[in-house]
């Protein structure tokens, strides 16, 4: 499996991340395919920049984006977000640590 995912770049405390293309197996800064583009959140506004091409052809092919990557394709209008989860994790209270 394919997944298209962010990887951190950047000095510490000074995040910018790239869009890349990796085997599912990788580990999550290892190896990758292909650099889709570059995301920047401290810029005002952020700096999105994508190859839409690239990017569309890498979804026909059935690469998955995370949650945060299929965000942020949708801000610009790559793709549809799809449903939203509610929340990742359960409430500290319902685990019984009451």
């Amino acid at each position: 499996m394919v997944k298209i995912r962010l990887r951190r770049m950047g000095a510490k405390k000074q995040p910018t991340y790239r869009f890349v293309v990796a085997d599912a197996r990788a580990p999550r800064d290892g190896r990758f395919i292909e650099i889709l583009g570059h995301y920047n959140p401290r810029t005002e506004p952020r700096t999105i920049e994508v190859d839409e091409v690239k990017a569309k052809e890498w979804l026909s092919k059935g690469a998955v984006p995370s949650e945060t990557v299929r965000r942020l394709f949708s801000e610009r209008g790559i793709m549809e977000r799809g449903p939203i989860r509610e929340f990742k994790r359960a409430p500290k209270n319902a685990k019984g640590n009451a």
